[in-house]
């Protein structure tokens, strides 16, 4: 059985934000921004062609395949 780290929305987004600083020190992604307001965090994760708003659940999904693919 797995176990979680998370329990509500802002548990999950400073998960992701965990994530996605563990995946930016390792060099899998180029750069990461969260803004955060005071009802939700909007993540982006940019590419060479694209950014767009990701929730914290998308981030989360996202950021953990990335590191899960990753051989570091």
């Amino acid at each position: 059985m797995s176990s979680y780290q998370f329990n509500n929305e802002i548990s999950l987004a400073e998960q992701a934000e965990g994530l996605g600083r563990k995946a930016l020190k390792l060099g899998l992604i180029a750069s990461f921004v969260v803004h955060h307001f005071p009802d939700s965090w909007e993540f982006y994760i940019p590419n060479e062609k694209q950014s767009e708003a990701l929730s914290p659940e998308q981030a989360y999904l996202k950021l953990k395949k990335i590191l899960e693919k990753s051989p570091l």
